[in-house]
């Protein structure tokens, strides 16, 4: 079986308004034929009464945005569609300053985020914002769009000029993979189909570029952790000496006979067998849901973490982490909040806020202590008891966070664990 065939890639979109992003996902959609019928004809209709000649592609996701006007805030609409390569999830995040959180959001779980700049404005603030979210959550592969190339007469001076005030700009952060790829959303240039006015562009158009995303290794593969969320003990006839411990990989490969440390406890054993929902297997890796079955009968519940005994995370009760604010009020100074770590949960304390970054600039600010809703800063936090962690570069799953508000039982903030 094709691995590719089997894999869903998410992806994020994020883009200035006006850069066409609407256009661009419904494009995508229209094009690679992943539009109900119904849904077509109706949006034929509405394109006739809006006296537009042929199909207004916005429509498709316009929908969303009546809502969000009419004070009804979507935080992220999910969009699903299928090519006969692989599958696909678009995270459609509005991009203003006031929707950070909902970027965050959306992006957190993105495998590539598709960044939109209009030809004819170049790297806005916006644009360097949207990739500064994508450098810190992570997202290890960003594809840069250059839309409106019609707006330009598809000169290749004009996408030339911009790529470079891209890679200037986003020189000075952590982006494996980034490539370009010059578009006209409206007219179909470059998206589904290579473009007849471009020929100057030696490069594959988006979604074959989706289709062909190298995002196997992307996963940690490496440091073999599983955090466990349930003790199975089904005690039935067939089982009666059963006890497996279920939960989802988060990094690495465990194997049947592999030596392994149960944290934080410290107790070592060995992996007698791991079961998938097909029944036994041999080895599992993330981000397989499986439960492991040990030789030596540990104390082990939810919140304890299986690792490869050589290979440990770091047990600790300090955390430095940059935290984005997702709560309408404020962050309480020394207010005592829930951590939620993989499948741990603890009470915890956000110490010190060290600095703030100015989301427009960039710009990091150690005096400003207030930390309000979309807000990013670098901040100090205090656990009970100790997390198992990583640093979030090297493990998405082990290295995030969240905190939740033990009043009102709402997530305020998620963080990256640095």
């Amino acid at each position: 079986m094709d691995l590719n065939n089997s894999q869903l890639l998410r992806f994020t979109t994020a883009g200035s308004v006006d850069d066409g992003k609407s256009t661009l996902i419904g494009r995508l959609l229209y094009d690679s034929k992943s539009i109900f019928e119904d849904q077509l004809e109706a949006i034929q209709q509405t394109s006739a009464q809006k006296g537009h000649e042929g199909i207004d592609l916005a429509l498709f996701t316009d929908g969303l945005r009546d809502e969000r006007e009419q004070g009804i805030t979507i935080d992220v609409a999910y969009r699903y569609f299928t090519t006969p390569k692989r599958k696909f999830i678009i995270a459609d995040t509005p991009g203003h300053i006031q929707y950070t959180r909902n970027m965050v959001t959306g992006a957190s779980t993105a495998n590539a985020a598709i960044i939109l700049i209009d030809a004819r404005h170049g790297v806005i603030e916006q644009t360097k914002r949207h990739t500064f979210i994508a450098s810190l959550l992570n997202i290890p592969h960003v594809i840069v769009c250059i839309n409106k190339m019609d707006l330009v007469d598809f000169k290749e001076e004009a996408y030339q000029q911009i790529v470079g005030q891209f890679e200037d700009f986003a020189s000075k952060m952590l982006i494996p993979d980034i490539r370009f790829i010059p578009i006209s959303a409206l007219l179909g240039d470059n998206v589904v189909n290579r473009s007849e006015n471009m020929s100057w562009y030696m490069g594959a158009p988006l979604l074959h570029t989706l289709e062909t995303l190298h995002i196997s290794s992307d996963i940690n593969k490496v440091d073999a952790r599983f955090p466990v969320q349930t003790v199975l003990r089904p005690q039935s006839e067939d089982h009666l000496d059963y006890r497996a411990y279920a939960g989802r990989v988060a990094g690495g490969i465990f194997r049947t006979g592999d030596e392994i440390t149960v944290l934080p406890s410290g107790f070592t054993s060995r992996i007698a067998g791991i079961d998938g929902p097909d029944g036994p297997m041999e080895e599992a890796f993330a981000p397989m849901s499986i439960s492991i079955r040990l030789e030596d009968d540990i104390d082990i519940s939810r919140g304890d973490m299986i690792v490869r005994s050589n290979n440990q995370p770091v047990a600790t009760q300090d955390l430095e982490v940059m935290l984005c604010w997702l709560n309408n009020s404020p962050a309480k100074p020394r207010a005592k909040y829930t951590i939620l770590h993989t499948s741990n949960q603890q009470k915890a304390v956000i110490k010190e806020i060290i600095h703030k970054i100015d989301i427009q600039s960039l710009n990091r600010n150690p005096d400003d202590k207030d930390l309000n809703m979309n807000e990013i800063c670098k901040v100090k936090i205090r656990t009970t008891k100790p997390l198992m962690i990583d640093p979030y570069r090297e493990n998405r799953s082990t290295g995030s966070v969240i905190l939740v508000d033990d009043m009102t039982n709402e997530t305020v903030a998620a963080g990256m664990i640095l």
